[in-house]
């Protein structure tokens, strides 16, 4: 069975929950089934480690800066977390991956383990944070689920929080200290006026690319005011977060402002339809 055909089964055994007299057939546990989401879950758990394993053996044996090994760690996490619409049918699956990772992660932070990670003189709560985010996405994608059109709408809600945070926070974080131009400083965290460009610009390029998966015209005033709103409060999320917490304020500031964006277009088109 291939598993990109798991996520079609899980949905085909809800409908037939919520319309219990439909045609669609009730099917009883599949151990076949079963044995490929353990073989997910175990190849995830491998990839994850394997990430965390280069990023240690980069910190120890070809002595990268710690800044540059968390911001690989932060990225390849986020790419591998693509994968779960796609090879995970469900959210306790999500919910056990990331709750290890946690538990790990404390660990670490506690017995001094990981310095590829955690060798940083500022105090950052952001490998907490983020397993957070990816699980709160993951819960909002399979709540959206039947409410959309089609799997691409559904996946966006998933994607665009976790791509906008693995690639731009860690582009506004280097750029920034690559050109410090305009720092200025929220709470305890010094940000610049570059950072947070690079961060609003690149947030509106993914942006345009999802809008334009799912079908959007991109000059549409519509498009293009739902585009600079995201942008801009992902944007004002992680200017603002401190501690690493950023690495859970912008999934959390890119999900609600897309979603407001998308009820607004709706009542939008509702309204010059019926007048």
């Amino acid at each position: 069975m291939d598993w990109r055909s798991l996520p079609v089964l899980d949905r085909t055994l809800k409908k037939a929950d919520r319309f219990p007299n439909s045609q669609v057939h009730i099917l009883s546990p599949n151990p076949l089934i079963m044995a490929i989401q353990l073989q997910n879950i175990i190849f995830l758990s491998i990839a994850f480690l394997s990430l965390f394993g280069l990023a240690e053996y980069l910190y120890h044996r070809k002595n990268v800066q710690v800044e540059k090994t968390r911001k690989l760690v932060h990225f390849g996490t986020g790419i591998l977390t693509l994968l779960f619409p796609l090879v995970l049918e469900s959210q306790w699956e999500v919910l056990f991956l990331c709750s290890s990772f946690i538990g790990i992660l404390v660990a670490s932070l506690k017995f001094n383990l990981l310095p590829s990670i955690n060798a940083i003189e500022r105090k950052s709560y952001g490998s907490i944070a983020f397993p957070i985010a990816v699980y709160l996405s993951f819960l909002l994608y399979q709540y959206m689920l039947p409410f959309t059109l089609n799997t691409t709408e559904a996946l966006s809600y998933f994607y665009l929080p976790i791509l906008i945070l693995a690639i731009c926070d860690p582009i506004a974080a280097l750029g920034g200290k690559r050109f410090p131009l305009g720092r200025f400083k929220i709470g305890e965290g010094h940000k610049t006026l570059m950072g947070s460009s690079l961060f609003f610009l690149s947030a509106a390029i993914l942006l345009a690319f999802a809008l334009f998966a799912k079908g959007e015209n991109l000059v549409a005033e519509q498009t293009l005011v739902q585009l600079f709103v995201v942008a801009l409060s992902g944007t004002m999320a992680e200017a603002i977060s401190g501690k690493g917490w950023d690495n859970l304020t912008i999934p959390l500031a890119v999900s609600g402002s897309y979603i407001c964006m998308e009820k607004m277009k709706h009542i939008t088109q509702l309204i010059i339809y019926y007048l």
